[in-house]
C-alpha cells in the first residue's frame, strides 16, 4: 500500500473513532458508536498490516492471532460484574504496550533521527515509558481493589505527598542523565524511571478510596491514551497520535464531569487524595432497623401509583436486573409509573447500571440521572433500593463530619417508603456507615438480591388484576 493510501485510511479509521465516541455517549446509539469502533479498528489494522513499513508477517501472524482469540474468548467470558476490573486491566495492557514500545524505540532508533529530532524522540521514549508505567502498575492495583484482592479503603502512606515528591524529582533528575548520555548508555537510568514510575502508580493508586473508584479506572483510562499518543510520536504514527489523544481527553473529561458529580476536587483524586488525610470510613450508626418480608414488599408496590428503582453494584452481582425488568414491565402494564434512578458512579464503572438495566432491555426513556430524578422523591410513594449503598447514603448531605460529606448522593429517604434490598446492614464499598437503613420510613428485606427480586416479581404476576385498586382503596 502507498504512502497516500494509508494516510487515507488512517483518515478514515479516525474518523470512525471519533463517530465511535459520539455513538457511545447514549445509550440508544451505542450499539452503533462500538460498532464504528470496530470497524475503525480493523482498517486501522488492515492498513498498517499491508504497509510498506511492515515486512515481518510471520510474527505479525504469530501474535495477532493469540491475540484475537485471547481477545474473543475474554470478551465472551467475563460476567457483567467484572467488567470494570476487565476495563481496567485493558488500561493497564495499553500502559504495557506504551512501555514496552518506548524501549524498542530506544534500542532501535530511525537512523535518519539527528540533532534536534534525535532530542524530541529521546524526550518522547521517555515520557511515554513514565506514563504506560504508572498507568500499568496503577491499573493492577485497581484491578485488585475492585477484585477484593487489595483493601477498598484509602491505604495512606506516612508522609506519601512528600514520598511521590521526592520520586517525581528523582525522576525529573534521571530524565537529566537519560538525556545527556549517546547511543544506549541511557537504558539504565530510563529503567530505575520506570521502577520509579511503577512505584508511584502503586503509591497513587493506593491512596483512592472505593468510593472514589469509577473515577480512577476513567482516569487510567485517560493515562493509556496519552500514552498511546506517546507511542505514535515514538512510531511517526499519526493514527496512534489521533486515537491516543482522543481516549486521553475524553477520559479526562469523563473524570471531571465524575468528579463533579461527586462533589470531589479532580486534582485530590488525580493526585491520588491529595490533602484528603482522614477518608478511612465512618463509625458504625446507632439505631434500630425495620426488617419486611417479600409479602410485605409486594402489598406496598401493589399500593403504590408510583416506584422508583435504584440499582447498586448488589444488583450487579446478584444479576437480578432481568428480574427487575420483569418487575418494572408488570408494574406499568397495572398503570404504575415505574423510573429508575442511576448515580454517575454507581457501580464499579461509569455507566455499569446503564448497561446492566440495557441489557435486561429496560426502556431508555425511564432510566434517568440522578439529576434528573431527585426532586421526584419526595412525590414517590416506593422506593426499591437494589444493592445500592454509598450512593443513597444520607450522612454525605446531613453529616459534615462523614468521609462522604459533600457528595450528591440519591435522596431517596424523602420518598414514602424506601424497601432496601441488602444482605445485611455492613457498610458500603467506602467503608461509610449508611444511617438510611434506620430512618423511620425506611424497610430493611434481608437476603440475596435475586431471590428477593424473583419472589417479589412471583407473587406480583400472581396477583389479580383487580386486587391493586382493592389494596389502594383499603390503605
Amino acid at each position: 500500500m502507498s504512502n497516500d493510501l494509508l494516510t487515507v485510511a488512517y483518515i478514515a479509521a479516525s474518523i470512525l473513532f471519533i463517530l465511535s465516541l459520539g455513538g457511545l455517549s447514549n445509550p440508544e446509539t451505542a450499539k452503533r458508536g462500538n460498532l464504528y469502533g470496530v470497524a475503525g479498528m480493523v482498517v486501522a489494522l488492515g492498513a498498517t498490516a499491508i504497509s510498506t513499513q511492515v515486512t515481518g508477517y510471520g510474527v505479525l501472524f504469530v501474535s495477532m492471532v493469540p491475540a484475537i482469540w485471547i481477545g474473543g474468548l475474554i470478551a465472551t467470558r467475563a460476567a457483567m460484574t467484572a467488567l470494570p476490573q476487565l476495563v481496567g486491566l485493558l488500561n493497564g495492557f495499553g500502559g504495557l504496550a506504551a512501555v514496552l514500545v518506548g524501549y524498542a524505540s530506544y534500542l532501535n532508533p530511525d537512523a535518519s533521527l539527528a540533532g534536534i529530532d534525535l532530542t524530541i524522540h529521546k524526550v518522547e521514549v521517555f515520557v511515554g515509558v513514565f506514563i504506560g508505567a504508572v498507568t500499568f502498575i496503577g491499573s493492577l492495583i485497581a484491578c485488585g481493589k475492585l477484585q477484593g484482592w487489595v483493601s477498598s479503603k484509602a491505604v495512606l502512606l506516612p508522609a506519601r505527598h512528600l514520598v511521590n515528591i521526592a520520586l517525581l524529582g528523582t525522576v525529573i533528575g534521571l530524565g537529566y542523565t537519560y538525556m545527556t548520555l549517546q547511543d544506549t548508555a541511557g537504558l539504565l537510568p530510563l529503567g530505575i524511571m520506570t521502577a520509579i514510575a511503577s512505584l508511584l502508580g502503586v503509591t497513587l493508586v493506593l491512596a483512592i478510596g472505593g468510593a472514589d473508584m469509577p473515577v480512577v479506572i476513567s482516569i487510567l483510562n485517560s493515562y493509556s491514551g496519552w500514552g498511546a499518543a506517546a507511542a505514535g510520536f515514538m512510531l511517526n504514527n499519526d493514527l496512534l497520535i489521533i486515537t491516543g489523544a482522543l481516549v486521553g481527553s475524553s477520559g479526562l473529561i469523563l473524570s471531571y464531569i465524575m468528579c463533579q458529580a461527586m462533589n470531589r476536587s479532580f486534582a485530590n483524586v488525580l493526585l491520588g487524595g491529595f490533602g484528603n488525610t482522614n477518608y478511612q470510613g465512618s463509625a458504625t450508626v446507632e439505631g434500630e432497623a425495620t426488617a419486611t418480608s417479600v409479602e410485605e414488599t409486594v402489598e406496598l408496590l401493589n399500593a403504590a401509583s408510583s416506584v422508583i428503582i435504584v440499582p447498586g453494584y448488589g444488583m450487579a452481582v446478584a444479576q437480578a436486573q432481568h428480574a427487575v425488568a420483569e418487575i418494572t414491565k408488570t408494574l406499568r402494564d397495572r398503570g404504575t409509573q415505574v423510573r429508575f434512578g442511576i448515580h454517575p458512579v454507581a457501580g464499579r464503572l461509569p455507566g455499569h447500571m446503564n448497561v446492566l438495566l440495557a441489557e435486561a432491555n429496560v426502556p431508555y426513556d425511564i432510566v434517568l440521572e440522578m439529576d434528573e430524578i431527585n426532586d421526584d422523591f419526595a412525590a414517590t410513594d416506593v422506593v426499591l433500593v437494589i444493592g445500592a449503598n454509598d450512593t443513597v447514603n444520607p450522612s454525605a448531605l446531613e453529616d459534615p463530619h462523614s468521609p462522604m460529606a459533600g457528595m450528591p448522593v440519591l435522596e431517596v429517604w424523602h420518598s414514602q417508603t424506601v424497601v432496601v434490598l441488602k444482605r445485611s446492614l455492613s457498610a458500603g464499598y467506602a467503608g461509610v456507615a449508611n444511617p438510611l437503613f434506620y430512618k423511620d420510613n425506611t424497610q430493611m428485606l434481608y437476603g440475596d438480591a435475586r431471590t428477593n427480586v424473583s419472589a417479589v416479581l412471583s407473587q406480583l404476576t400472581s396477583t389479580q388484576a383487580g386486587v391493586p385498586a382493592l389494596a389502594s382503596a383499603g390503605r
